[in-house]
C-alpha cells in the first residue's frame, strides 16, 4: 500500500493543500479515520522529525513518517478512536524539542447564534467572538483567531509562531457565513500576527486583523494578541453615575487634544505615553475647569498626517502611546477627576493601505464596488457599504466596542454629511441615485439611526456628536421623531458667520451685524455644540489669533471678547487645544504646542480668562440648562448696528438671570443705558477687559443697582460704562446691595479686577 493510500486522500487534494491553495485544511489535517486505524496528519516545515504522544506522561510515542519534503507528516494508529486526547512532539532541524496540542484537533468553535446575528447585522458583542481572544478550551490554553473573508480561497493565520508561513496554520471556513476559525494553543499573548489570504485569482494578501486588539503603528503593521479581560476598572462612581445623565441639560465644556502634539518630550522628538499624558494634561484640563476631553481618533492609523481620520485598524488604540491597559488608564484617571472623555469616531471612510480593509479578500468588501459609491475624491479614501450586513456589523459593533471595553463617555462622529449624500463633493454623472432617484444615502442613514438607537440602549448616559455641516433636519432628534438619534450637532453655521465677523476690521462690522445675529434663529433646532476646533487653525488658516484684526493689544481684546460671547451663546462649548493661551501659529501635528507662551502676561491672561468662563459657565444654570429652548434666550438688543453692539440675556429653569452686553468696538461706551428685566442688584461676573486678562480695566465697580427707569421695553435699565472690545456679564441678585462710588476707594480699574477673579485662578503652566 502506497504512501498516498494510507493517506486516504486523493493526490491532487494534498497537492492542492501543498501549495496552500486548499480550502479546506481540517480534512486534510488532524485526527482521521481510514478504515480500522487513527490517521493522525500534521504539517510542520520546521519539523526534522514529530512524534505522537498518546499518553499524558509521555509514556508512549509514535513517530510519524514524512510523506513531503516539505514537512508533511503522518502517523498511523491501528485500533485508535477519533477522539484520542494526543499531543504533538516537534524535533527541529536544530536539534530543538518541543511538545505541542494540534490545532487540527479541536471542532467548530464558532457558534451558529453568533454567525447567524452576525448574518444579519445584528450581533452587539461581535468582537468578543471576532479577532484574537486568549481561550482555554478543553483544558487548552491558546488564542482563537476567527476573520470574515467570505471570497477567500484560503485563510491562515501567519505569525512569528509559525515563520509567516502560510502554509502551517491554515483556518477552518464556515459554510455560509463566510466566516474563518481557527484555535492555536502555542500562541501567547504578545504574538505577532496577520491573515494571509488567498485569493480566487491566486494572489496571497497579508492582511492585519480588522478585530485586532493592538497593533503596530507606521510601517510596521502586524496585529498583536492582547489580554482585554486583565485591566482592573477604578471608575465605578463614575459609571454608575453616567447613567443618568441628560447632557442636554448639563453643562459641557470640551478641550480637543490630538495626543501626538498637545506637548512633545522635553527634546520635542518623543510622543508622551498614554501614562505621561495622564500625569500633565489631565491634571491642566482640571484646573482649567474644562468638563470633557475630545481626543482627535486614537484608533491605529499608520499616517501620522492623517491626525487619525485614516483608520486602519478600528478596534485598536494606536500603540504609538502605549498599550490598551495604558489608554485604559489615562480614561479611568479622567473619569476618577470627574473629566468625561468623548473620542473621535471615523465610520465614513477608510484608506487604502494594502494591509488594511481595501479589498480586504481580494474583492471589494468592506467598501462599494462603484467608485462612484465607494470612493472619497477629496481624500483619497474608500467608502464602507452601508448597505452590506456585516460591514454595518463590524462598525456598530465597534462604536460598542470603545463604549463597553474602554468605558468612553461620547463619540464624536466624523463627517456625517459625507455619509448622508451620495453626490457629497460630486458633479453630476459622479454619483449613483438610491431607489427612489433621490440623493440621500438610506443605507448611511440607517446605519447612522441604528447604531444610534443600540449606543443609547446599551449604555445610558452616554452622548453621539455629528459632524453634520448641512441642514439635513433632525440630526439630534430621537429616530422616533424622524430624526438621526444623535445627541448633539456640531454647529459649523455659528463657527462661519462668527469668525467671519470677528476677522473684520471693526470698522465695518456694522455693515454685517446679520452675522451675529441669525444664529439665534436655528440655536433651538437642535442641540447644539459651539465649535472652535483643528479644522479652524490648519491648511493655511493661521491660528484664531492670527484671525482676529488690529494691532497685538486689539487681537487679544478681540479674542477674549469672543470666547466670553461664544460661552454666553446658547450651546455647548469645544475649544481645540492651544486656543486657550492664544497659540499664534497655525497648528502643527508634528511638533507640541507653544507653552513658552504662558511666560508673557497677555497670553496667560487669555488662559485665565477661559479658566474663568469655565467655572461660571459650570456654576450658572442660566447659561447651559436650557440651551434647547427659546426660554433660556432672550434678545434685549440686537439693533444698535452702529455702534456694534449686541445684548442679551440667558434664563435658567429655576429663574436665574444673566445679561450679556456686548461692545465689538475698540472705543469705549460710557454711559451706556441697557435695559433689564426687574429691579436688583446686577453684579459684574464677567469683564472680559479685566486688568487680570490683559484688559485696560474699565469696569463697573463689581456692579450696578437697576434703575426705576423703563428701557428697551424693559420695566428697569442699567447705566454701565462699556470698555472697548469686551463683554460683559451681570447676574441678577434680587436684594438691592449697597455699591461704593467711584470716588470712594480704588477706582474702577482695581474693581474691574476684583470683579473679574473667579478664585479658581491655578498655576497650571505645564512644566
Amino acid at each position: 500500500m502506497s504512501n498516498f493510500e494510507i493517506l486516504g486522500v486523493p493526490i491532487d487534494e494534498l497537492g492542492t493543500f501543498l501549495t496552500a491553495a486548499h480550502p479546506d485544511p481540517f480534512r486534510i489535517l488532524g485526527p482521521h479515520r481510514v478504515g480500522d486505524n487513527l490517521v493522525i496528519r500534521v504539517f510542520r516545515p520546521d519539523a526534522k522529525e514529530v512524534r505522537i504522544i498518546t499518553e499524558p506522561d509521555g509514556a508512549q510515542e509514535l513517530p510519524a513518517n514524512r510523506l513531503h519534503h516539505d514537512g508533511f507528516f503522518q502517523a498511523v494508529l491501528p485500533g485508535m478512536r477519533r477522539d484520542l486526547d494526543y499531543r504533538v512532539r516537534i524535533v527541529g532541524w536544530d536539534g530543538s524539542e518541543h511538545v505541542a496540542r494540534d490545532p487540527y484537533y479541536f471542532g467548530t468553535i464558532m457558534g451558529e447564534v453568533d454567525l447567524h446575528l452576525f448574518s444579519e447585522g445584528n450581533h452587539h458583542e461581535i468582537y468578543e467572538r471576532f479577532g484574537a481572544h486568549l481561550r482555554t478550551i478543553g483544558g487548552v490554553e491558546g488564542v482563537y483567531f476567527a476573520v470574515w473573508a467570505p471570497n477567500a480561497q484560503r485563510v491562515s493565520v501567519v505569525g512569528d509562531f509559525n515563520g509567516w508561513d502560510g502554509r502551517v496554520n491554515p483556518m477552518r471556513r464556515l459554510l455560509g457565513s463566510g466566516v474563518w476559525e481557527l484555535f492555536l494553543p502555542e500562541v501567547k499573548e504578545g504574538a505577532h500576527y496577520k491573515f494571509e489570504i488567498r485569493t480566487f485569482t491566486g494572489a496571497a494578501l497579508l492582511k492585519s486583523d480588522p478585530f485586532g486588539f493592538f497593533g503596530q503603528h507606521g510601517k510596521e503593521t502586524s496585529s498583536l494578541v492582547f489580554n482585554l479581560s486583565r485591566y482592573q476598572w477604578s471608575d465605578a462612581e463614575w459609571m454608575e453615575s453616567r447613567r443618568n445623565k441628560n447632557w442636554n441639560k448639563q453643562p459641557v465644556s470640551i478641550y480637543e487634544v490630538h495626543l501626538g502634539s498637545w506637548r512633545r518630550s522635553d527634546t520635542g522628538e518623543r510622543f508622551l505615553s498614554y501614562l505621561e499624558l495622564a500625569d500633565t494634561l489631565l491634571p491642566y484640563v482640571v484646573e482649567m475647569g474644562y468638563t470633557h476631553l475630545e481626543l482627535m481618533p486614537v484608533a491605529e492609523h499608520p499616517f501620522e498626517g492623517s491626525w487619525g481620520y485614516q483608520v486602519t485598524n478600528y478596534y485598536a488604540p494606536t500603540s504609538r502611546f502605549g498599550n490598551p491597559d495604558e489608554f485604559r488608564h489615562f480614561v479611568d484617571r479622567c473619569h476618577q477627576a470627574g473629566i468625561g472623555v468623548i473620542m473621535d469616531w471615523v465610520p465614513a471612510h477608510f484608506p487604502k493601505d494594502a494591509h488594511g480593509l481595501a479589498e480586504f479578500d481580494g474583492t471589494d468588501l468592506y467598501e462599494h464596488a462603484d467608485p462612484r459609491q465607494g470612493e472619497h475624491q477629496d481624500w483619497g479614501t474608500l467608502i464602507f457599504n452601508f448597505g452590506r450586513n456585516e460591514v454595518r456589523n463590524f462598525l456598530t459593533g465597534n462604536a460598542l466596542f470603545w463604549l463597553d471595553k474602554y468605558h468612553i463617555d461620547g463619540l464624536r462622529v466624523d463627517a456625517v454629511a459625507s455619509m448622508l449624500y451620495l453626490d457629497y463633493s460630486r458633479t453630476a454623472g459622479e454619483w449613483v441615485p438610491n431607489v427612489y432617484g433621490g440623493r440621500e444615502n438610506l443605507e448611511a442613514v440607517y446605519f447612522l439611526k441604528r447604531t444610534n438607537e443600540i449606543c443609547y440602549e446599551r449604555f445610558p448616559g452616554i452622548v453621539t456628536i455629528a459632524e453634520e455641516s448641512t441642514a439635513w433636519p433632525g440630526v439630534s432628534r430621537p429616530t422616533y421623531l424622524g430624526g438621526l438619534g444623535f445627541g448633539m450637532k456640531w454647529n459649523m453655521g455659528w463657527m462661519h458667520d462668527f469668525l467671519h465677523y470677528m476677522a473684520l476690521d471693526p470698522i465695518f462690522r456694522r455693515y454685517h451685524h446679520n452675522s451675529i445675529t441669525f444664529s439665534i434663529m436655528y440655536a433651538f433646532s437642535e442641540h447644539f455644540v459651539l465649535v472652535l476646533s483643528h479644522d479652524e487653525v490648519v491648511h493655511g488658516k493661521g491660528s484664531l489669533m492670527g484671525k482676529m484684526p488690529g494691532d497685538e493689544w486689539q487681537k487679544f481684546a478681540n479674542l477674549r471678547l469672543f470666547y466670553a460671547w461664544m460661552y454666553a451663546h446658547p450651546g455647548k462649548k469645544l475649544l481645540f487645544m492651544g486656543q486657550e493661551f492664544g497659540q499664534v501659529r497655525e497648528w502643527n501635528h508634528d511638533r507640541g504646542l507653544d507653552w513658552h507662551l504662558l511666560n508673557e502676561p497677555r497670553h496667560d491672561g487669555l488662559r485665565r480668562l477661559v479658566q474663568h468662563l469655565n467655572y461660571v459657565y459650570k456654576t450658572e444654570p442660566a447659561l447651559w440648562d436650557q440651551d434647547d429652548t427659546h426660554e433660556g434666550f432672550e434678545w434685549i438688543d440686537f439693533h444698535d448696528a452702529d455702534n456694534s453692539v449686541v445684548a442679551f440675556l440667558r434664563r435658567s429653569a429655576g429663574g436665574d438671570i444673566v445679561v450679556f452686553v456686548v461692545n465689538a468696538t475698540p472705543q469705549v461706551l460710557r454711559g451706556y443705558r441697557l435695559g433689564v428685566p426687574e429691579a436688583g442688584f446686577y453684579r459684574e461676573i464677567i469683564n472680559t477687559d479685566a486688568g487680570t486678562y490683559g484688559g485696560s480695566n474699565i469696569g463697573n465697580m463689581g456692579g450696578l443697582n437697576a434703575d426705576d427707569f423703563a428701557w428697551q421695553a424693559r420695566t428697569h435699565s442699567l447705566m454701565i460704562e462699556l470698555p472697548p472690545l469686551a463683554t460683559l456679564a451681570f447676574k441678577l441678585e434680587r436684594s438691592p446691595a449697597v455699591v461704593p462710588s467711584r470716588a470712594d476707594g480704588e477706582g474702577p480699574h482695581a474693581a474691574a479686577l476684583t470683579s473679574n477673579r473667579s478664585g479658581v485662578e491655578l498655576d497650571v503652566k505645564p512644566q
